[in-house]
């Protein structure tokens, strides 16, 4: 039973708010394509430095891999945990008609996102050499590691700027500027690592690091672009350096969504490295079918996050006006868009996994455990998806607790279920289907935690 507000009508200073009248569905939509078109636009990138990665040799190509886990890592904390916690402070102020509360908490959000990539880049150039050994790291692979980690991390601010400034953003409802910045993003790094990586045009062959330096670059000029725009009043908020001054209260409003967010990326990634892990023993074929397998589901995730995104103002705005109804309704319509989308493309892939797999492989041993994984793990892809746009939602709500506690659960259960059915010699299809029982155990406990708290103004 779900123990709610009754109150449904929004308060005089925030009823022309279009978030809170405009039909949610259309709305959500709306929303949603720029940040499905940005996460392409992410998609892309990883593709082509995969591939100059690729031209520069084995080792930088084996190096990328150790690097990728604490680059994820970094985005998925910046922009979609202590983002959301900014959206959702910014968007719950505006919902309430206090614009000024929402300036002043965007350069509180400002202050938040340069400590948070400090404290990336203290810790990346610290024990960035320590970690990639821990994973395996040696030799020439592990140098070719450092030299990326090093240029990447120095830059690890502008990251966070450009996804804290883009949140500030998503949290007034304007979805277009922060995707087209994006994309003006991986289009630079596009371009400035290609050339400095493989000496195009004449200029020096940098390797990996001249590769690093095309996202360092770009997202400093993706940081001082975002900066310029809000400090000029063009957006729907303006920073008021000069009438600055630090209010506890703002970072907390901010930090009781992101800081506990924050351990959902860390829950994410430790529960693929686990899994990963534990498959290593069934030998090289059958990890290589789950790597098949496990690069859909990353590819599927933009989906999921882009509603989730798209819902965090309208929530927000809605609790914060105080229609709670209309805050549920917008977080049960997001995921259940997003858990038909990817839930489709889960059976399909079911029932006819060679859609996918004989585009990388024709190996009969690595396609068959592949082909294991999506008839065990597919149906599970709609939970996996309703999950993690709801997470997204709760966050529009400041309410994160339940979605976290869900993600703890699925942590548990591959970590302790993995290790029992390696130790009693399960095939790995028991391991596949262990997946796909933790998406469900994943998306039905984020539903039912959201069900069952209190969403209040």
């Amino acid at each position: 039973m779900t123990i709610d507000a009754p109150a449904d009508t929004p308060l005089p200073a925030a009823s022309a708010n279009r978030l809170l009248t405009a039909p949610i569905l259309p709305t959500l939509i709306r929303l949603a394509i720029p940040n499905v078109i940005a996460m392409v636009g992410t998609a892309v990138v990883a593709v082509a430095e995969t591939s100059y990665i690729g031209r520069l040799g084995t080792e930088p190509l084996a190096a990328i891999a150790l690097v990728f886990p604490f680059a994820m890592l970094t985005q998925m904390m910046s922009a979609g945990a202590m983002g959301g916690g900014v959206s959702s402070a910014v968007s719950r102020a505006l919902g309430a008609g206090d614009r000024t509360r929402a300036e002043v908490l965007a350069l509180h959000a400002i202050i938040i996102g340069v400590c948070g990539g400090l404290v990336f880049t203290l810790i990346m150039l610290v024990f960035g050499r320590s970690l990639y050994s821990l994973l395996g790291g040696r030799g020439e692979v592990l140098e070719q590691a450092c030299s990326y980690s090093v240029v990447l991390f120095s830059g690890a601010v502008s990251i966070w700027l450009v996804n804290t400034l883009a949140s500030v953003l998503r949290g007034t409802g304007d979805m277009i500027l922060p995707a087209a910045t994006l994309l003006g993003v991986a289009a630079l790094q596009i371009v400035i690592g290609g050339t400095f990586g493989l000496g195009l045009f004449g200029l020096p062959r940098l390797g990996m690091a001249g590769v690093a330096s095309g996202q360092l670059i770009a997202f400093s000029l993706g940081a001082v672009f975002l900066l310029l725009y809000m400090a000029s009043g063009r957006g729907r908020l303006r920073l008021r350096v000069k009438s600055f001054a630090f209010q506890r209260v703002m970072f907390i409003d901010i930090l009781k969504v992101g800081a506990m967010a924050c351990l959902a990326p860390l829950q994410s990634v430790l529960t693929i490295l686990i899994f990963t892990k534990i498959l290593a023993t069934f030998g090289t074929a059958t990890l290589a079918g789950y790597g098949i397998g496990s690069r859909l589901e990353f590819l599927l995730i933009p989906i999921a996050f882009a509603f989730g995104v798209a819902s965090i103002p309208m929530v927000g705005m809605a609790v914060g006006a105080g229609m709670i109804a209309r805050a549920r309704r917008v977080a049960w319509t997001a995921g259940a868009v997003s858990a038909l989308i990817i839930g489709l493309v889960g059976v399909a892939l079911a029932i006819q996994p060679s859609l996918w797999v004989s585009l990388f492989t024709s190996d009969p041993a690595v396609a068959a455990a592949a082909h294991s994984y999506f008839g065990w793990a597919g149906p599970g892809f709609a939970f996996f998806g309703l999950g993690v746009t709801l997470y997204f939602a709760s966050q529009g709500a400041a309410k994160v607790g339940g979605p976290v506690l869900a993600a703890t659960a699925r942590l548990l259960l591959v970590a302790v279920g993995g290790t029992a059915l390696v130790a009693a010699d399960a095939p790995a299809s028991a391991l596949f289907a262990l997946v796909g029982a933790a998406m469900v155990v994943y998306g039905l406990g984020t539903a039912g935690a959201i069900r069952m708290t209190r969403w209040v103004k």
